[in-house]
């Protein structure tokens, strides 16, 4: 089974201003990810570090939205010693921190998708061997392979 790993822009997404059409496309995608993972076509890999950065999220209502996603995931990873220092390795190749563990988080749950709306997070990850991509394009990929 497909393992996802979203990132907390892809969690929020629903949350942002839906007039613009990217952003709505991402929103559409996030809502078929939820559906995969209700229908048990894919698992959802979460995180310390996405309930630390939801914690830290200053809308009450999109931080109890959040963490109710966070709730469908089927596996949870704890940062450890190892992660850390994969995300100081990703940190030197001009990953900010916070995404660093994010995917280092990914890669130690054996994620097969590290999705995410940062465009910029996404070139710098394109020597991964875990796949970082948009989550509208992870649809289409799906879609392409079914």
């Amino acid at each position: 089974m497909i393992r996802l790993y979203l990132d907390t822009s892809v969690f929020n997404r629903p949350f942002d201003d839906q007039s613009q059409v990217k952003i709505f496309l991402e929103t559409q995608a996030m809502l078929l990810i939820l559906q995969m993972i209700d229908n048990k076509q894919v698992e959802l890999v979460s995180s310390n570090i996405l309930e630390y950065e939801n914690s830290r999220n200053s809308d009450p209502d999109r931080a109890k939205a959040v963490e109710l996603y966070l709730s469908l995931a089927s596996d949870r990873q704890i940062t450890n010693e190892l992660i850390r220092q994969r995300a100081k390795e990703l940190e030197q190749n001009g990953v900010k921190a916070m995404d660093a563990l994010h995917i280092a988080c990914a890669e130690a749950a054996n994620s097969d998708y590290f999705l995410t709306c940062d465009k910029r997070l996404i070139n710098k990850c394109k020597s991964l061997s875990l796949k970082v991509m948009n989550p509208a394009d992870f649809i289409l990929e799906i879609e392409d392979e079914s």
